[in-house]
């Protein structure tokens, strides 16, 4: 069976959509309710979410949507060099020095990057150019997140040792379909787990903060808008608005809880116009998308545009259920 490493599907450098997953390497749980113990590991979820925002207010990477199960967490991004290459020197140094600061205070709290520390940094170019490549890095994105989210977890557990069942495993998302799929599938992690009964009481997901945003009147959201229209001043990542993709994952949501195949309803039909989906095959799609976990998902066409524009070789000899998962 062919494997594809991680360096053969991430690409420097360039837009991409990208769907990482972390497993707990230890019997006790990441978060949730131990049933061993009874322990309760609830108030890890929140430490996920809260060091999602901050790297995310500091990497040239977009959080599209997240969710933190009781042993695992999923997390889709989508990389934005065309921010980092606008970023001011200043700038640059500025974000890398709080996700990495060189003091902390008497509680032990990072302190903020003084102007000095910050003008010393940006003034060595070479240095500098690592620390923008490293901010547009998804390896390091996953390990801001990960150590820190470890290093919590073993103190607060008085352990030491591996927290987390090796490195992070990644898919690159080639196409809309590719990332509507994986999308609908984080978001309903705790529908299917049988945790939750709908996405809005689905907490510590990507869904449920874009509910509770859109329910209290927020002009924005600190995950990446769904549609252009969203947010004016902010890309989307989908032909829809997010009420559209909100109807489309509490329809979705229904259809795999009930167990049924179900027709898609009238009122979905243009929403699924727009995106190049095997309708009759989407819930069979997100219900089925965790079963293996692909390297490269989308579309034939797409694959083999991306193994091509990356010099790639990792089409070849592929076959339905190895490294590469077709939405068509």
């Amino acid at each position: 069976m062919m494997t594809v490493a991680r360096n053969e599907v991430v690409a420097q450098g360039v837009e991409a959509h990208y769907h990482c997953m972390s497993r707990c390497v230890r019997s006790a749980f990441l978060c949730g309710i131990d049933s061993c113990t009874g322990r309760s590991y609830e108030h890890r979820k929140a430490w996920v979410q809260a060091r999602l925002k901050d790297i995310a207010a500091s990497f040239g990477i977009e959080v599209i949507t997240y969710a933190v199960m009781s042993n695992h967490l999923h997390v889709v991004v989508r990389t934005r060099p065309d921010l980092l290459e606008s970023w001011s020197a200043n700038e640059t140094a500025r974000r890398w020095l709080a996700l990495f600061p060189m003091g902390r205070d008497a509680d032990g709290r990072s302190k903020a990057p003084s102007r000095s520390a910050i003008e010393a940094l940006a003034s060595q170019s070479d240095r500098l150019a690592e620390v923008r490549s490293r901010l547009g890095s998804v390896s390091w994105f996953m390990r801001c997140l990960n150590e820190f989210i470890a290093r919590m977890a073993n103190r607060e557990d008085g352990c030491k040792g591996r927290f987390w069942d090796g490195r992070f495993k990644c898919q690159i998302l080639l196409d809309d379909s590719a990332l509507l799929a994986c999308m609908g599938y984080v978001d309903l992690n705790p529908v299917r787990a049988g945790v939750a009964e709908t996405p809005e009481g689905s907490r510590y997901t990507g869904i449920f903060d874009r509910i509770q945003d859109r329910a209290s009147g927020k002009d924005k959201t600190w995950l990446c808008p769904i549609g252009d229209d969203d947010h004016g001043d902010r890309r989307g990542v989908l032909s829809l608005s997010q009420d559209e993709y909100l109807s489309f994952v509490d329809w979705t949501g229904r259809e795999i809880r009930v167990g049924k195949r179900g027709a898609i309803p009238e009122y979905l039909s243009n929403i699924l116009d727009r995106l190049p989906i095997n309708q009759a095959h989407w819930l069979q799609t997100v219900q089925g998308y965790g079963g293996l976990f692909h390297r490269v998902v989308g579309r034939m066409d797409a694959m083999m545009d991306m193994a091509r524009f990356l010099g790639k070789r990792w089409l070849g000899g592929v076959r339905a259920g190895q490294t590469a998962f077709s939405t068509s």
